[in-house]
């Protein structure tokens, strides 16, 4: 089963984080992709662009309109992804726990539904 483990940044909260939190964050995503990868679990990761770098498109009456930002308006952002293939959701909860960011924020754990 895949799944999709999605992380969320709030910039407030990552701006009272010392040198040395951030630092851990990124290094232990080094070690979760090391793990992941190691044990077969890894598809693919992705990190994200933040808001102000996003353009969000409607449609209305077929006319397409864009604004800069993202589609939630919130503090907080979806700054990446892990999929991972694993053996039942148990797993997919515990993998999503190793991921550095679950100390400071949530970690969604998505089951894929469908892929193209």
């Amino acid at each position: 089963m895949r799944y999709l483990l999605t992380l969320h940044m709030n910039p407030t909260l990552w701006a009272t984080l010392t040198d040395d939190q951030k630092n851990a964050v990124y290094e232990g995503h080094g070690a979760f992709s090391r793990l992941i990868t190691d044990s077969g679990e890894m598809v693919e990761t992705k990190a994200l662009a933040e808001p102000g770098d996003t353009k969000t498109v409607r449609v209305e009456n077929g006319v397409a309109h864009t604004k800069t930002g993202g589609y939630v308006e919130s503090e907080a952002f979806l700054c990446g992804y892990y999929v991972v293939d694993v053996e039942s959701e148990e797993r997919a909860v515990e993998l999503a726990a190793k991921i550095p960011d679950a100390e400071y924020t949530a970690v969604e754990v998505r089951k894929i539904v469908h892929e193209g």
